[in-house]
């Protein structure tokens, strides 16, 4: 089975203030359908690493390759448009911005890419918020709903384009032990029933075990896979 999301040898310097080898040789991959975890003490190079797989940091050494695609090739405004097309982002900071509906919120990233009209977007994303049981707060600020339902209507932006990954950093580090655990099924649940590849770094180790796989790191390497 052809690997969604792949890295070959990847290495990666902060050159300032002084040089510092970050990521040390990273070589994973994720299938399609996957749901995989990434453990590891702060400063060990989770979330720097999460960001080359996003393609948002394109200064590293190696190959990354989404979808049968070496990213190293592509450029910025192709990277852009993968990222909107291919990949899901939820974090551990929501960031929806509280002025606008829930709705709203959940239909920008595709008004963005503009492929669909407003009318589908609209449809798709009342769809999405009925699928993660928050359609009922749809015509709310989003400065009004609860912390789990912020969370839940940030899962629902990352879906609206229809991607292959979902990444995550930290996406239940601000909830408590009941909203983590939802988080943890609608997530499980979207890589069962979408067929979604999920890739998430945690430090919630209940969290991680309930994963199909758990990558640790450290010192800027893959400890254990």
């Amino acid at each position: 089975m052809k690997a969604v999301l792949e890295t070959k040898g990847v290495n990666k310097y902060f050159r300032e203030p002084v040089k510092f080898h970050v990521l040390k040789d990273i070589s994973i991959s994720l299938a399609p359908n996957e749901f995989v975890s990434i453990m590891g003490k702060s400063g060990c190079g989770k979330s720097t690493l999460l960001y080359i797989l996003s393609t948002m940091d394109t200064d590293y050494e190696g190959e990354l390759w989404i979808d049968g695609e070496n990213m190293k090739k592509k450029t910025r405004t192709e990277l852009a448009n993968i990222r909107n097309e291919k990949i899901g982002f939820v974090f551990q900071f929501h960031y929806l911005l509280p002025e606008f509906s829930v709705l709203k919120n959940v239909m920008l990233p595709a008004l963005k890419l503009g492929k669909e009209g407003a009318n589908e977007i609209k449809r798709n994303a009342m769809e999405k918020l009925d699928l993660l049981g928050i359609k009922d707060q749809a015509h709310k600020k989003a400065s009004k709903i609860s912390g789990g339902q912020k969370q839940r209507v940030s899962i629902a932006r990352a879906l609206i384009n229809h991607p292959k990954i979902i990444m995550g950093d930290e996406p239940t580090g601000n909830l408590d032990s009941k909203n983590s655990e939802n988080v943890f099924n609608i997530l499980r649940k979207l890589s069962d029933e979408l067929g979604l590849s999920l890739l998430v770094v945690t430090h919630d180790m209940d969290f991680a075990q309930k994963t199909d796989r758990i990558i640790e790191m450290g010192d800027g390497f893959i400890l254990e896979d």
